[in-house]
């Protein structure tokens, strides 16, 4: 995690180093509806590649966005899952959503 210091001075620059790839909010939408394993993040997200999921979701992890949760069950499993942090992305994400509607209605 980035330490204060480390991070930009503008907010928005902030908010683009923690959540500005393209499939960093990608995750984060889809966590939104639930919790989710890797495996179906891998098949829901088309063209990600394995080690940028799993870069991503550490990234975001440490960065207090997402929780990880691993089930001791045979087999066990790990779910993903918004942290309260992330779940205060919400109102950024439907604004994209608004926004991306209001683009695509323009076409």
């Amino acid at each position: 995690m980035l330490t204060k210091e480390e991070l930009p001075e503008c907010p928005v620059a902030t908010t683009v180093t923690l959540i500005g790839s393209k499939w960093k909010l990608l995750i984060i939408r889809n966590l939104m509806e639930r919790p989710w394993r890797f495996n179906e993040l891998k098949r829901d997200l088309e063209g990600i590649s394995q080690k940028v999921l799993t870069d991503s979701l550490r990234s975001m992890e440490e960065d207090g966005l997402i929780t990880r949760t691993v089930f001791p069950e045979v087999p066990p499993h790990v779910e993903y899952a918004l942290s309260d942090l992330g779940h205060s992305l919400k109102p950024i994400l439907d604004s994209m959503v608004a926004w991306g509607n209001s683009y695509k209605a323009r076409l």
